[in-house]
């Protein structure tokens, strides 16, 4: 078995825009982009006709907004103001730490994270900001760098081989039962901390279940 953890609303809190296309327009600005006068409906329109459940890396997205108002996007500026306009302060959650620990020591097997991030580079300055390393997870594994977005099962799918386990032996730890109960669909085990019904309903129970080995018996 393998146990894997979302990032965002479970390990951490992070800020993000509270207008992210006038934060992305501000960057692209900033990087020379003549942004078009209705960029915030190119912001919300569909440029990419992907498959379900695949991710769409937003500056992918924002590329293509430009292109279909007439604008040329210089080499690499639409990524690096993603980048910008997503940088966010990060807290950690309480027992975000203690809880990692409690999995690689007294868990069942290997210990991953499984984020849904559609923003380049965001995930490791994330986890940096949070003082939470890589080398605390066996593997990271990303929306944006997989290509499939929970509750995609592909995307846990591409986290059970990178652990090596299979899928229906993920238990995969999370707060938002509509993208991170996904897992339930490959078999595997979903603990939702905003589930009152869930083998745990906060961060801090967690590393009691994980010692005790109530999740795997």
């Amino acid at each position: 078995m393998g146990v894997t953890f979302d990032l965002f609303g479970t390990l951490v809190t992070a800020t993000r825009p509270d207008d992210p296309a006038a934060a992305v327009a501000a960057e692209l600005e900033e990087r020379g982009v003549d942004v078009p006068p209705d960029w915030a409906d190119a912001y919300t329109e569909m440029h990419i006709d992907a498959p379900e459940g695949a991710e769409v890396p937003l500056p992918a997205h924002v590329a293509r907004a430009l292109a279909s108002r007439g604008v040329d996007c210089p080499a690499n500026a639409a990524r690096r103001a993603v980048v910008a306009a997503f940088d966010p302060e990060v807290e950690t959650r309480d027992g975000a730490r203690a809880v990692i620990e409690a999995a690689r020591e007294h868990g069942p097997g290997p210990v991953g994270l499984c984020s849904n991030c559609s923003v380049p580079e965001l995930v490791g300055r994330t986890l940096v900001r949070a003082d939470l390393r890589r080398d605390d997870f066996d593997a990271v594994v990303t929306s944006v760098g997989c290509g499939w977005r929970k509750p995609a099962p592909e995307m846990f799918e591409v986290a059970a081989d990178r652990l090596g386990v299979a899928p229906s032996e993920l238990v995969h730890v999370g707060d938002d039962p509509a993208t991170d109960g996904g897992v339930e669909g490959v078999g595997g085990t979903a603990i939702l901390l905003e589930d009152g019904e869930s083998a745990g309903e906060t961060l801090e129970a967690l590393p009691r279940l994980f010692s005790g080995g109530e999740l795997w018996k």
